[in-house]
């Protein structure tokens, strides 16, 4: 817990730089937090150094933390999300980012409509194609999102991806540029679809060099989670 006001420092000064090398301004990219595994202590001390963001991956674990921490946060949901689960997503987040079909996404529009809100969504785009990953393909986002900006409940705020695992973040730049490429085809129908979440731990500069928007960091500011919890899958998730 010592190490995190150091770590988050490091953190925004490594995304600094990296907007400014790619000509943008530093506030155009927003840190989400991601609490996967780590406790309310760890909460409560990333918004005592100005954290609002933050995200996590699972309903289960997104809940219990939500109503303990109570007013303050804005929670993002940025994990898989089953169908069977919508209900209390819409109660509870504040973006989507993991809408990955147009069930889903139909889905998330009746809940929404149940309780009389409309939901900012990204839509997940798988875009190296890997079979273990969710995500619409990318030759499918530009009809998926008319689809989906025609549901009301919903409002399509922009895309979503998880890059490949690689040693160099070098080697998933063309993922970023290829996202922000379907990014701005998105936004000639629908003009506020302008979020772009990519980018983690390993590969954060790289993302906001080709455009993110939003970055999703949970290891890089917290510290390793607990071996248990890091070992329970093999498929990276949203961190």
């Amino acid at each position: 817990m010592g190490d995190l006001a150091a770590r988050l420092a490091t953190v925004r000064a490594r995304m600094r730089a990296a907007a400014l090398r790619a000509g943008r301004l530093p506030n155009a990219v927003e840190l989400i937090a991601v609490t996967k595994g780590f406790g309310l202590e760890h909460i409560r001390a990333a918004m005592a150094l100005g954290l609002v963001e933050f995200g996590e991956n699972r309903i289960q674990e997104a809940l219990p933390k939500i109503e303990a921490i109570g007013p303050g946060p804005r929670w993002h949901l940025v994990g898989h999300l089953q169908r069977n689960k919508v209900r209390r997503a819409v109660d509870a987040f504040v973006l989507i980012h993991s809408v990955d079909s147009l069930r889903l996404a139909d889905e998330v529009a009746r809940r929404a409509r149940e309780v009389g809100r409309e939901i900012p969504i990204l839509l997940q785009v798988n875009v190296a194609g890997e079979p273990q990953k969710h995500g619409f393909p990318p030759e499918q986002v530009a009809a998926a999102g008319r689809h989906i900006a025609r549901r009301p409940g919903v409002r399509v705020r922009g895309l979503m991806t998880i890059a490949p695992l690689a040693a160099d973040a070098e080697a998933v730049r063309p993922v970023f540029r290829r996202l922000c490429q379907l990014g701005a085809a998105l936004r000639e129908d629908i003009p506020d679809a302008d979020q772009l979440s990519m980018g983690m731990t390993d590969d954060f500069e790289v993302a906001i060099e080709e455009g993110a928007t939003l970055v999703r960091l949970g290891r890089a500011i917290f510290g390793e989670r607990p071996p248990a919890l890091g070992n329970r899958r093999k498929v990276r998730e949203s961190t």
